[in-house]
């Protein structure tokens, strides 16, 4: 009989090895389930509460068909689900939350491997950063984005459309009759939104961390072959365990810096830098916004995808996949690293990786864009820094100066940005407060203001936006995002007064507000710190030991990892 970690619960001779068999043999579970077997934990983030996710127990199913094959003993749980669509005030509060839960209900129990059911954006990061704490062979089975959008005749992508369609019914150009019935166009099917959103960030993401099986990321939620990947992964996760193939083995420094380029040639969400570095952090993988302008600002884009590009999910599946983009970048990347399969990327793609249509996915040497990775700028306005998307940013506006307009928070900007009064204009740069992790608390995506509506009657599309909260990953704009140290607890962006020149210069990497060091130090003195959401429960703990967007928004105390090991057998 193998000696799993599992073994110290179902394996015991005694009172306890009683307990644990009985109790498990109420579910109808035959005496030869506990033989020795690999015990395989199907976590599922599943929820009607997250429309993304809502799909996860038929891809449940499918995994645990696969363990079943692959002689392992699946056991199916829940933890928190996150859905950035509905869960207010932001999904990213209880991000750190859920991997709390994940990582708890793995190391409490008698899993010896996991496999995670991820789909909308946070679900992923929060369930890996659990799982990497706890380091036991793991694999990823990424739900899958919905089918492309259609509406009169065009393709419509989740999110992106949401902001253009704003725009237009706020200028009259769309009627709400209009705006009601794309609601139903846009999503048609199960899955998670079908842009390079946040949600497809995270899917290939984990592709090229090298934590789920090849070729994944892609497939859309309603196509046959996500059940197949999905059992694939059931049968896979068994022998990881016989392997010990463990997620610290796969999650190294050079697997860290794949995934940073890879994002860059996808066109992948700004939120990417933050939920990248706290899983780093979890496996004490040393990682820095400087790591994510080296590595990545210099990557060419190579995906055509919303909201960066034309196409969306669908297409880029047919088009090849994440595999095609690897191998156009094989040059670029360590394609020796070890991933889930227990091969490498090189051996993963050997025989995939072809580009089956390059208006898609355009050839390595022939980019969409140059140069579009997240790129990091920093001075007065965000000592620690800050960070935009190129490749969704207006060309023209990334070298821009511009009076500051500012909105001391969200319930300012709601209540003014359409006032006819408000003096501004496109040249103009507006900046919002308090949207930060401390300050909102949470740090939602709310850094990519819609503009004001006398702005946008004048067919002015874009503007220079800055603050310390988030964009959603299937936004687009000239927007800065993330500024740290944010303002809520005393960052320079909480000085800044209406009338402020700030200049922002991307290729240069500076972010200037042109108030001399003498006139800031006078306005800190008279500043006072905005009151915090901070009464009860997890909010509390969450806004008292949060970190800046700079080190990943976890919280301080969970950096790191405990490991596989229970505190104590009071048993």
């Amino acid at each position: 009989m193998a000696n799993y970690r599992s073994t110290d619960w179902f394996g015991k001779r005694d009172k306890m090895g009683f307990i644990y068999r009985s109790w498990m043999k109420n579910q109808g579970m035959p005496e030869d389930m506990f033989d020795g077997r690999p015990v395989i934990g199907i976590c599922n983030t599943w929820s009607e509460l997250t429309p993304c996710n809502a799909h996860l127990r038929d891809i449940a199913e499918s995994v645990r068909r696969g363990v079943l094959e692959a002689g392992g003993f699946p056991v199916e749980f829940p933890i928190m689900s996150l859905g950035e669509t509905l869960l207010k005030p932001t999904a990213m509060l209880f991000r750190n939350l859920a991997s709390m839960d994940t990582e708890e209900s793995i190391r409490g129990n008698p899993i010896d491997g996991v496999v995670l059911l991820t789909g909308c954006d946070k679900t992923t990061p929060s369930t890996l950063m659990g799982a990497a704490s706890v380091d036991l062979p793991t694999i990823v089975v990424q739900g899958g984005p919905m089918l492309n959008g259609k509406y009169k005749g065009h393709d419509i992508g989740s999110g992106t459309n949401v902001w253009t369609f704003t725009d237009d019914l706020k200028t009259g150009k769309m009627s709400y009759a209009e705006f009601t019935e794309a609601e139903s166009c846009m999503s048609r099917s199960p899955g998670h939104c079908m842009t390079m959103g946040t949600a497809s960030t995270m899917a290939c993401m984990v592709e090229a961390l090298g934590m789920s099986l090849s070729g994944g990321a892609a497939i859309p939620a309603v196509d046959s072959r996500r059940k197949r990947i999905a059992q694939l992964s059931g049968r896979r996760i068994v022998e990881m365990v016989k392997e010990d193939l463990k997620m610290s083995k796969i999650l190294t420094r050079s697997a860290f810096e794949n995934a940073i380029k890879v994002n860059a040639a996808v066109g992948g969400s700004s939120n990417f830098v933050i939920h990248l570095t706290a899983i780093a952090g979890r496996m004490g993988v040393e990682l820095n916004l400087e790591d994510f302008d080296n590595l990545g600002s210099k990557m060419p884009l190579l995906v055509n995808l919303m909201p960066s590009g034309k196409y969306l999910m669908e297409d880029f599946y047919y088009a090849g996949g994440l595999p095609a983009v690897l191998k156009q970048m094989s040059g670029q990347l360590d394609m020796d690293v070890l991933t889930v399969t227990g091969q490498s990327h090189k051996q993963n793609i050997e025989t995939a990786g072809v580009v089956y249509n390059e208006e898609v996915i355009f050839p390595f040497d022939k980019p969409v864009i140059a140069e579009a990775g997240i790129a990091v700028v920093k001075g007065n306005l965000a000592l620690n820094g800050a960070v935009i998307k190129p490749s969704a940013a207006t060309p023209a506006l990334m070298q821009h100066r511009g009076r500051a307009v500012v909105f001391e928070n969200i319930e300012d900007y709601h209540a003014r940005v359409d006032d006819p009064n408000l003096d501004i204009d496109e040249t103009c740069v507006m900046v919002l407060k308090c949207v930060g992790p401390v300050g909102y608390p949470g740090m939602p995506e709310v850094g990519n203001m819609t503009l004001p509506k006398k702005v946008l009657a004048k067919g002015v599309t874009d503007m220079v936006r800055i603050s310390d909260g988030r964009m959603s990953g299937t936004a687009f704009g000239t927007v800065i995002l993330h500024v740290s140290p944010e303002s809520a607890i005393g960052g320079n962006l909480g000085l800044v007064q209406n009338g402020d020149m700030i200049e922002l210069d991307v290729a240069n990497k500076r972010l200037h507000l042109e108030v001399t060091d003498e006139e800031l130090a006078e306005r800190r003195k008279n500043w006072v710190a905005p009151p915090l959401a901070s009464e009860r429960g997890y909010v509390n703990l969450y806004v008292n030991t949060v970190l800046q967007a700079d080190k990943g928004a976890d919280l301080d105390f969970l950096v790191g990892g405990s490991g596989s090991e229970v505190l104590r057998d009071s048993h």
